[in-house]
């Protein structure tokens, strides 16, 4: 069996990455992760099967939480470093089936694999179709992937200082049963809505670990043109990652500047009193092969959204941290405090001209819960009066295709008597197009990250109660959600545990959707496709 991947968006065709990974991973780094999470699977059932206390497993949980963010979608394309990570995960799982007695166990807690050659042997046998079944495929696929983005969001908290046994032990119970044969399609079912469940209760406690660090999100306005200091571009969503290096440029007259999704940051209070916090520069991760030409500086990443850098000179001026990596890179790692030290980045960038200005003005953004509920009364005489009709949730990921102008088209027709929220950096397909406001309330209330996309369920139940409803889909909102990679499939699960119906999700479903299991979703939860821009407005305004 050679690589084959169908996780992302922009799969090949729409079926699946046999080759290459659009997103640019070889056939030997996919094998590899294929493998990891074939062991973490393994780690789970011995967790799982022995009764083990995940409370007491602190150094084990992290671990896996970051072997499976390695797997995410553009977030390590360095073999190398994945086959480490799998060495290191069958000698804890080694270590962990040694302190129980549990006489039957699968395979992938036992196979042993001490070469890349064995390993990629291995890999060849244990992929996605490896499971016959497609129906079963496909459920458990969509747990996988849900699992995957939860672990993302679990280990910015944890990094922060926040972790729930509960949410860790769920992740063990869900891969272990992505290997019991015994679990009927309808069993799967029942376990892709428990992950929605816990969906729920990562994004609450990454929203706990941010604001009670970081301070609540407020309507901020971010510059998106640049200064004339030497400059360092950050990129990802790891907040601690930002903070540590915007500590360590305080005072040395380089400025910093976020990047894609961690353009957020800016909203939160704590980073305010940073001077050298220059900025936003750019957009949407896709677009960062030409941005960061222009750049000039040090990129850092902190987690997912790397595309392979089309020339030596940028290469040479990318580090990676975390969970990332690319081949050729400098890899940063943390101390056994969490410290990571930056200080190689803040040298280069003194050595190399200022970034080049690509663009000029700024956004606005900050409307997370707890600003939003600040303007509730408002919100609220908006909607009774008539002044806002509608409001749109436009939340997800952006992308490469064409396909995806469709957003930015249906951003610009909407009647100006409806109002967008988002989260997320499909954000980047309208926070700069001038949609003006109603009555003072911008038409664009970005929430901030992906991860953010709670804030969006908290505001659509916090007015489920002002209006006194008893259904949240009975609210003047509609849900067109663009997703991309594995987070915004625990943030579709946990809307689909929440009861929002009806959701559109594009550009094109999943292609690890088997027809079986898209029409479940399609007649229980009234999951649909996008058509043209012009057509879905005039339905949903119907």
């Amino acid at each position: 069996m050679g690589m084959f991947c169908y996780q992302c968006q922009e799969t090949a065709r729409g079926t699946g990455c046999e080759v290459r990974g659009v997103c640019g991973k070889t056939e030997e780094v996919a094998k590899l992760q294929d493998l990891l999470i074939y062991t973490m699977k393994g780690i789970s059932e011995i967790v799982v099967k022995g009764k083990l206390d995940v409370s007491k497993m602190d150094d084990v949980n992290y671990e896996v939480l970051s072997s499976l963010f390695m797997t995410i979608t553009n977030a390590n394309f360095d073999g190398e470093s994945i086959e480490k990570q799998i060495n290191k995960m069958i000698s804890i799982r080694n270590a962990l089936r040694k302190t129980v007695s549990v006489s039957s166990l699968h395979d992938a807690a036992v196979f042993e694999a001490d070469s890349k050659t064995a390993m990629l042997e291995k890999a060849a046998s244990i992929g996605v179709l490896s499971t016959e079944n497609e129906d079963v495929r496909s459920l458990r696929e969509m747990i996988t992937y849900g699992i995957k983005g939860m672990a993302a969001y679990a280990e910015h908290a944890k990094n922060i200082g926040k972790e729930n046994p509960e949410i860790n032990a769920f992740i063990y119970e869900a891969l272990a049963a992505t290997l019991d044969d015994t679990l009927s399609a309808d069993d799967l079912v029942a376990l892709t809505l428990k992950t929605g469940e816990y969906g729920v209760k990562v994004m609450a406690l990454l929203d706990e670990a941010n604001t009670s660090k970081f301070g609540n999100p407020e309507i901020t306005e971010v510059s998106i043109g640049v200064r004339k200091n030497p400059a360092i571009l950050i990129s990802g969503h790891d907040l601690i990652d930002l903070e540590q290096l915007l500590d360590q440029t305080k005072g040395t007259g380089v400025d910093v500047y976020t990047h894609g999704e961690m353009l957020p940051a800016h909203y939160y209070p704590a980073f305010k009193k940073y001077d050298n916090f220059a900025g936003n520069y750019g957009n949407a991760w896709w677009k960062q092969v030409g941005e960061f030409e222009s750049f000039h500086g040090p990129i850092l990443f902190t987690t997912n959204c790397i595309v392979p850098p089309k020339s030596e000179e940028v290469r040479n001026r990318i580090f990676t941290t975390g969970s990332t990596g690319f081949p050729g890179c400098k890899h940063i790692l943390a101390d056994e405090n969490g410290k990571k030290d930056f200080s190689e980045i803040i040298a280069l960038a003194k050595t190399l001209p200022s970034p080049e200005e690509i663009e000029t003005g700024s956004i606005v953004g900050g409307f997370a819960h707890n600003q939003v509920f600040a303007l509730a009364d408002k919100v609220v005489d908006a909607v009774k009066s008539g002044a806002i009709k509608k409001f749109f949730v436009m939340a997800g990921c952006d992308g490469r295709m064409k396909s995806r102008d469709y957003y930015t088209e249906f951003a610009e027709k909407l009647p100006k008597d409806t109002v967008i929220l988002t989260a997320g950096c499909a954000k980047y397909r309208y926070n700069k197009l001038n949609l003006g406001d109603i009555d003072g309330i911008p038409r664009v209330l970005d929430a901030g990250q992906c991860n953010d996309s709670y804030s969006l369920a908290l505001i659509a139940l916090k007015l489920k109660e002002v209006f006194e409803l008893d259904d949240i889909n009975k609210l003047p909102i509609v849900y067109n959600i663009a997703w991309y990679e594995q987070k915004a499939v625990i943030v579709l699960l946990a809307l689909l545990y929440l009861g929002v119906k009806n959701i559109h999700l594009g550009p094109t479903l999943p292609g690890f959707l088997s027809p079986n299991v898209a029409n479940v979703l399609i007649e229980k939860f009234g999951i649909a496709g996008i058509g043209t821009a012009q057509e879905d407005i005039e339905m949903f305004m119907a």
